[in-house]
């Protein structure tokens, strides 16, 4: 299934398709936060370093399938399947969007 993504959520997963940090450091506005389990990156040195610990930990693919608005926030809900634990998984990536960058993004269960 494909949908339409806001420019900067569908460059986020571009990226992180490419397992690129640095592609994907440079969706996040420059005082960013990322919130991933249980952890808060702020900065686009800490989300770089995020990326970059996720990408050689894991191997894995991300598939969004749908795609809500609350309130301040786009939800992106994908699927996440690869060699970490409890794969595969569904994740809401809870995305505040400010002009053609992101703000914040909570990835959650």
């Amino acid at each position: 299934m494909s949908i339409d993504l806001p420019d900067p959520i569908a460059r986020y997963f571009a990226a992180d398709r490419r397992g690129s940090a640095a592609s994907l450091a440079t969706c996040f506005s420059p005082d960013a936060i990322v919130i991933d389990e249980g952890n808060t990156y702020a900065g686009l040195d800490a989300i770089r370093q995020w990326m970059t610990n996720a990408s050689t930990q894991y191997t894995y693919t991300v598939e969004p399938f749908a795609l809500a608005h609350h309130d301040d926030r786009i939800v992106v809900t994908s699927h996440l399947a690869g060699n970490f634990p409890g794969s595969p998984v569904d994740l809401r990536y809870r995305f505040i969007i400010e002009g053609d960058r992101i703000a914040r993004l909570e990835i959650v269960a």
